[in-house]
């Protein structure tokens, strides 16, 4: 597993917004669509075969996300961390949907829980 610095885990993320902001507009309409399909009620997004695209292209952009070596924690809300060492400790630089920047980090032994801001 690559280690990135932190100069290359933000350069990482500046990257990556695109492909983030995309799932979040597509979780949002694969939620709606599968909602309208549960309820039967109609939307105008579409039905089962909207659905099934969003799902697939769900799927690509999650890849692309993991193919960086950054990995993608969360899904609602979007939680990506990128592996990275501080003082010789291994932690996950990480990233949380809302976040402006890459400003937080835990340890990799204590989760998102043991979450701190950078110095």
């Amino acid at each position: 597993m690559a280690l990135f610095t932190l100069p290359e885990a933000r350069h990482e993320l500046d990257r990556l917004r695109p492909v983030l902001d995309e799932i979040v507009a597509l979780r949002a309409d694969a939620a709606e669509l599968s909602a309208s399909l549960g309820s039967g009620e109609p939307t105008g997004l579409g039905g089962l075969p909207e659905f099934k695209a969003a799902q697939a292209r769900l799927d690509d952009l999650m890849s692309a996300v993991q193919a960086t070596g950054a990995e993608l924690k969360g899904f609602a809300p979007l939680l990506v961390d990128f592996p990275s060492e501080l003082d010789g400790v291994p932690v996950l630089l990480c990233w949380l949907e809302g976040d402006a920047g890459l400003d937080w980090y835990h340890r990799a032994d204590l989760g998102f829980a043991g979450r701190r801001r950078l110095p």
